[in-house]
Parts: C-alpha cells; structure tokens; sequence
C-alpha cells in the first residue's frame, strides 16, 4: 500500500469523510502525480479536514464534573448574618440541596443562590416555601424525587436544576426571630455542563431559574390576582401556594377559595390557557383534598388545617410543560363562579384569603 493510500485511510478513519473523498486522495496518489499544485491541494484538504476536526473536538461536549460542599454542625449562621454555603466557578447547574438542624422557626431560614456575579439573588427563599410546605407543618417524612422533608424540623432537600454560566454562590441566614445560636448542617452539589431540560427538550445555554414571589397577600372574593408577570421566553416549572381563609363562612364555604382556577396568560393572548378546574384540582387532589395528605413527583399536599382553614401544596410543571415565547402571567383567584367564568354565578361564599406564593420559571 502507498503512503498515500495508507494516509487517505487515516483520513477517512479518524475524520469520518465520506469514502468518496478518501477515494480523491488515494486515486491522485497512485496516479503518480508530478504537477506539486495539485499536490499541495490536496495536502491543503487534508490538513484543513484535520484542522477543523481539532476545532470540532475542542468546541464539543465538555466534561462533566461534579462539585460539592458540606457543613456539619457548623456556626455559620450564628448572629443572624448571612453566611456563605457555596461559592463555585464554571458553568453548569445546581443539581441537590439537603438542610438539617433544630430551631424554633426553622423554616424561616433563608436561602438565596447568586448566579454569574448577581448583587440582587435570582433565588430568595424560605426553607419552607423553597420546599413546598408552609406555616411550618413539621408532618414528616413525605418526599418526592423533587423535593422533600424526612424529619423534624429539618431533613429538607431538593433536586432542582439551577444553571449558572460563569458562577454560582448559595447563602443562608437565620430569621431574626429564631434563636441566635445553633449548629447548621447542609449538603449543595451540582455538575459543571450539565444540561437542563423540561418534558425531554434541552433548554437554551442562558436559560436561568428565577424565583417570583407574592407574600401574605390578601385577595378579596372573586379577585384575581397574579403569581407572576414575566417577559420575554421560558418555561414555567414550579409553583407552591400556602393560604388562608381569614373569615368563617359557613361550613364547607369557608373553604370555598379553593374553587379557584389557575389560569396562564401566554404571549399576550387575551384568553387565557386553564390549567385547572378547581385550585385543589391543580395540585391534584380534588372535593377539597377530601383525603388529605399525599405526595408524587407531579404534585403534593404539604399542609391542610380544615378548622383553621389553611393550606400549601406543591405543583411541578417539567412533566407537563407550559412554554411560552414572548409573555406569562400566571394568575390564581379567590374562589371561582360555578361554571369557571368571570361573570357567572358564584360558587359557595369565599372569605378574603391571605396567599403566599412561590412560582419558579426558567427564563431565557
């Protein structure tokens, strides 16, 4: 075999080239070529195929590598100052938080994950709410491969995808109404290029996960009111709604704001998508959560008081997506008419309703 027809081989092997062009080089090869232009030619092909082969493996898929810190009855948050867990460089994403430790108000704790050199964190929250529970329900264990709560106070955990580009910096820091001294153990892990999906599409590289919140806010009868406000392209993932009835109405009507139904207003469409039928239907349960707690990787109820008329529940959207291009508000209401309209009859007698709300978006 000639040199030439050994190397368009190598060529076609290494460069996966279509067997025609390796055929090109050994053909001028074995033709005995005497005129050098042609033969720097094809040199030129054979050394442009392999530069550009060096700069497709250079710019392909990064490594993945895993990163992670630890505290283990640590101080940090004595003082009630805020208090750095991690701090890492590169790209990739966040992929699991686990919390521990034992103060009244525990879940009042704050987190906050600064990503690409943000001042302002994207993410601010409880470690209730963060979690999907409030009024700090210390029911447990109940979980989810998303989130969860194995022991009491603490044992909170979650596994939510949140990418950075450059870098990422997660925080915490005691409420100031919890005692000021007491150990705190955490567990934050994530991968460097890591990508991110929802319902099995890759979200775009500046994809980021913003937390929007509404807090204590009390909603009239029939008011509807906003969970977010959001422009431009993205993905909602993940919404947890904590409420109160404030008044007695009578029966099975004080509980009666949970006939509202969630509503998405996508792209500046003027009538919205229904993305349920009743608020409890949105969170999976149904006739008022008539039998009780429950949690799956779609949806769970965290908290359910009927004599005190309060509840929180979690809802994750990755499995069943809700995209937009240009625009979303997501909107609940207090209570709902019978038929789901805006003008119809009402359903039961809903008492003002106080509401705090965490909805998760990732935008782009």
């Amino acid at each position: 075999m000639s040199r030439c027809t050994y190397a368009a081989l190598l060529w076609q092997k290494d460069l996966h080239v279509s067997s025609s062009r390796a055929t090109l080089v050994e053909r001028h090869c074995l033709e005995g070529i005497t005129d050098m232009n042609r033969v720097y030619a094809v040199l030129g092909i054979v050394f442009t195929a392999v530069a550009l082969y060096g700069c497709a493996a250079a710019t392909g898929p990064q490594p993945l590598k895993t990163f992670s810190q630890i505290g283990k009855g640590s101080p940090i948050l004595d003082g009630y100052k805020e208090a750095v867990l991690l701090e890492h460089h590169g790209r990739g994403c966040l992929t699991h938080m686990w919390f521990g430790g034992d103060w009244p108000g525990y879940e009042r704790t704050r987190i906050r994950v600064y990503v690409d050199g943000e001042t302002i964190p994207s993410i601010d929250m409880e470690l209730g709410l963060g979690h999907g529970y409030g009024f700090g329900d210390q029911v447990a264990p109940w979980g989810s491969e998303r989130l969860g709560k194995t022991g009491q106070p603490s044992g909170v955990y979650n596994t939510y995808r949140i990418p950075f580009g450059t870098s990422v910096r997660v925080s915490a820091q005691r409420d100031r109404q919890s005692p000021e001294n007491s150990p705190f153990w955490w567990i934050i892990r994530g991968t460097e290029n890591l990508p991110v999906s929802i319902a099995g599409v890759r979200l775009p590289d500046k994809a980021r996960l913003r937390l929007h919140k509404l807090d204590s806010y009390t909603a009239q009868p029939l008011e509807e009111f906003s969970l977010c406000d959001v422009q431009g392209r993205g993905a909602l993932y993940q919404v947890t709604i904590a409420a109160r009835g404030l008044g007695q109405t009578g029966d099975w009507k004080s509980l009666s704001f949970l006939e509202a139904c969630m509503r998405a207003y996508v792209d500046g469409r003027r009538e919205p998508v229904m993305l349920s039928s009743g608020l409890e239907d949105y969170f999976l349960g149904t006739y008022y959560f008539n039998r009780g707690r429950y949690a799956t990787a779609l949806a769970g109820l965290t908290h359910m008081d009927r004599e005190n008329r309060t509840f929180s529940a979690y809802r994750f959207h990755d499995e069943d997506p809700v995209f937009f291009q240009r625009y979303l508000r997501l909107t609940c209401r207090c209570g709902e008419t019978v038929d789901g309209s805006k003008e119809g009859a009402k359903a039961g007698d809903p008492p003002p309703t106080e509401y705090s709300t965490y909805t998760w978006v990732y935008q782009w």
